[in-house]
């Protein structure tokens, strides 16, 4: 099959930051590379399988947000968010031009490649990591009790102004699922990084910020990993990744 793809799609969402538990998260990540996929989808599992391998680089944050609009073709995704639908959608539309499809990667927030293709991921994380701003504030994370405290550092003036959205996302290191039927339908894939639940933290305006969420309010079955975000413009109006951290739960 062919990738899979859809126009004239419109929507919004918002983004995932990062953090670090009782120890430092990974220590400047270059990049953020959020993976469209779908169980129903043919073309998706080696898109799939290579965000897995992406996700064993501690300076890439890999995350995997499975889209619903695919679910007519005969299977029904397990996984599949309609917030993540709508994040992709939002994508597309501030890129204005409406280029929708899985295996769709995102890296850091602007460029998008097919999914499946390692090498177009790298030059993505190459030339992004270039432009002005883009993974440059530092972010951090420390749990402590049932709390999570997040503290994200002051931009780099030189650099201009910078302010936007302080995302949480808790996430499923690897979530294996049997598919039935649709295009897939007899395999057993294993998804990385799967994003379970977001929680926007608060805003940020380019001053050091600092934020405590409750841990329950990301926890929830199966969930071993936190994710933390700082992004430009809004959920609605999604723009560059400013800065990130992962870190296992457990």
């Amino acid at each position: 099959m062919t990738y899979h793809t859809i126009s004239r799609l419109t929507g919004a969402l918002g983004v995932c930051a990062a953090m670090a538990i009782a120890r430092p998260a990974h220590a400047d990540p270059r990049a953020v590379v959020e993976l469209f996929t779908s169980q129903g989808c043919s073309s998706c599992p080696a898109a799939d399988k290579l965000l897995g391998e992406l996700a064993k680089d501690p300076n890439v944050i890999a995350l995997s947000l499975p889209i619903d609009y695919w679910d007519y073709l005969g299977w029904k995704d397990t996984l599949a968010d309609a917030r993540f639908t709508a994040r992709q959608k939002a994508y597309s539309r501030m890129r204005g031009d409406r280029d929708v499809y899985t295996p769709q990667v995102i890296v850091n927030g602007s460029a998008h490649v097919i999914g499946s293709d390692r090498a177009k991921i790298e030059g993505a994380i190459d030339a992004t990591k270039k432009t002005e701003g883009v993974m440059s504030v530092p972010v951090s994370m420390s749990v402590s009790g049932k709390q999570i405290s997040v503290s994200v550092a002051a931009s780099n003036k030189a650099a201009g102004a910078r302010r936007g959205e302080v995302w949480i996302c808790s996430v499923s290191k690897a979530v294996p699922i049997a598919i039935g039927r649709g295009e897939n339908r007899g395999r057993e894939i294993t998804y990385h990084n799967v994003v379970r639940n977001f929680l926007k933290v608060g805003d940020w305006n380019g001053n050091a910020g600092s934020w405590t969420v409750p841990l329950e309010n990301i926890s929830r079955d199966g969930v071993d990993a936190a994710v933390v975000y700082v992004q430009d413009g809004s959920r609605d109006n999604p723009g560059q990744m400013l800065g990130a951290a992962f870190t296992s739960l457990h």
